[in-house]
């Protein structure tokens, strides 16, 4: 990808605000901030432990929102160095010190014998409410700044393994640590941010000092307040994109608000100058989103089939164990071999599903349903071309081979809802179900439910039936017979009335 290839896409509105990345004018993440469910990852709050779980080892901390927070003993315990939790949550970071090694072997404490109910904690937010879960919190404290993450109760320094170089590598590490002693007599550890190559000791001392005084003024918050109480919460979310996604990759930010793009602006010139000539604002009468092709996306990615340009399909069903991608041929027939034209269609589908799943933010456990291949050596073409188009995304995946079965199992990091989750709620109609009963069947319980009020009230000469119109119809008109047999059986009549408030499963049956 080239330095010019990416954009962020701000659309500002009242009521939400929503970031789009594109790369090579591609949409390929979408991030969106409510007013009233804005995020709380990173948030640092004071609360009290309301239960600990020996059993599962975790304890749950009311921090003063709806669900009380979920807090592991691997995130509690004092005995382990906090940078090791920390790269366990950040993947991409690595950590370089043998002690690293000896935390690992060491073995947890219990958790009862770490936290009691009633005790007061500070502790940070990792992981957003999930559907039924609450959110998941680590008391080790990290605070993210431009180029470092600094962690008070620690003293290690670590540096993200993308910066492959070895040289850089020991250069910020030399650097980071010369800072750290000057600046702080050696308190608190760092990781250097994958941003941070080449980066100069100016900026480094700038944010090494912004991070300490942050870190203060939270520490001196948690002393004053009571509990449960948020003392610091994280940047909103064009802050956090200048913060965490603008690197040499981002050639512009867009913005549509002229009110955010000053915030931003002043944000950027203060702490990261060289970005403010990347920073503008949008000045064309064609909303931003619907410029940039990225209210289509949207759309797309909302539907559960996925058209390929080769005619093929795929087929994308998310539910609370697990999402499943079926890839089909659907239109794409090929011309002579029939395990030609399979291997093209779950190779165009390998990208399109690696989109959908960074596009729609899908995480948990994904299951792919390949189309069935019987060489070996097009299984691996796939599985290869998976994990290739993989290393795109920014969140941490597994993959296994591609089963006897054409089912390819993976994993994704899950840290906020899928878009579908955000911008969705589940069908009120078919109570979630994604199907309901049909006419015809509603029609044959309304029949049986005739025979049991008869049944209690057998003096009944007159029962009335309120029902959907489409299945008033289909009673009074295909299903005549039926109802007149049942008439002459139980010797009465019967009132069909159409109800369109009615759901269409929805019925009544009452003597008259």
């Amino acid at each position: 990808m080239t330095a010019s290839s990416s954009k962020l896409i701000v659309n500002v509105e009242p009521q939400e605000t929503r970031v789009s990345l594109l790369e090579n004018n591609v949409v390929t993440e979408l991030y969106i901030e409510r007013k009233e469910d804005e995020g709380i990852v990173g948030n640092i709050y004071k609360g009290t432990v309301t239960k600990v779980l020996p059993g599962m080892q975790a304890a749950f901390v009311n921090i003063g929102l709806e669900k009380a927070g979920f807090l592991y003993v691997s995130d509690v315990d004092v005995e382990r160095d906090h940078i090791d939790s920390y790269m366990e949550q950040h993947e991409e970071l690595e950590f370089e010190d043998e002690r690293r090694e000896r935390s690992r072997r060491a073995p947890l404490q219990p958790i009862e014998n770490l936290l009691r109910t009633g005790e007061e904690v500070m502790v940070q937010v990792t992981k957003e409410p999930i559907g039924t879960k609450g959110c998941r919190l680590t008391s080790y404290i990290s605070l993210p700044g431009r180029y470092l993450v600094y962690m008070p109760s620690g003293d290690q320094i670590g540096v993200s393994r993308r910066i492959e170089d070895e040289p850089e590598r020991k250069r910020l590490k030399k650097l980071v640590r010369k800072l750290k002693s000057e600046i702080q007599g050696n308190g608190g550890g760092f990781i250097v941010r994958t941003v941070s190559e080449g980066v100069s000791e100016t900026e480094f001392e700038n944010d090494i000092r912004f991070l300490t005084t942050l870190w203060k003024q939270t520490h001196e918050a948690c002393e004053k307040v009571s509990t449960p109480n948020l003392i610091h919460d994280d940047l909103n979310l064009v802050l956090r994109m200048i913060r965490d996604l603008f690197s040499e990759d981002i050639s512009q930010m867009i913005i549509d608000d002229p009110e955010v793009y000053g915030q931003t602006l002043e944000f950027v010139e203060r702490f990261y100058p060289h970005l403010a000539p990347r920073i503008t604002l949008h000045d064309g009468a064609e909303p931003i989103f619907d410029a940039y092709g990225v209210e289509l996306e949207i759309e797309r990615a909302l539907g559960r089939r996925v058209w390929l340009k080769s005619g093929g399909y795929i087929v994308l069903d998310q539910t609370e164990a697990l999402v499943s991608i079926d890839v089909n041929t659907g239109r794409f027939v090929g011309k002579r071999d029939p395990e030609e034209t399979i291997l093209k269609t779950n190779l165009e589908a390998v990208r399109e599903v690696v989109y959908q799943i960074r596009l729609r933010n899908i995480g948990g456990i994904i299951i792919i349903d390949f189309i069935d291949m019987e060489r070996e050596e097009n299984k691996e073409k796939v599985f290869e071309a998976l994990a290739q188009e993989l290393k795109t995304d920014r969140s941490r995946t597994k993959i296994l081979k591609i089963s006897e079965m054409g089912l390819v199992e993976m994993t994704r990091k899950r840290v906020r809802e899928s878009l579908s989750r955000t911008l969705c709620q589940p069908c009120p109609y078919c109570d979630s179900r994604g199907i309901i009963k049909s006419a015809i069947t509603v029609c044959y319980e309304i029949l049986r439910e005739l025979r049991r009020v008869h049944v209690h009230d057998p003096e009944a000469q007159k029962l009335k039936v309120n029902a959907h119109p489409t299945v008033a119809d289909l009673l009074m008109e295909d299903e005549s017979d039926h109802l007149e047999r049942l008439e002459n059986e139980l010797n009465l009549k019967v009132m069909v009335k159409a109800d369109k408030d009615l759901h269409q499963e929805g019925f009544e049956v009452f003597s008259l």
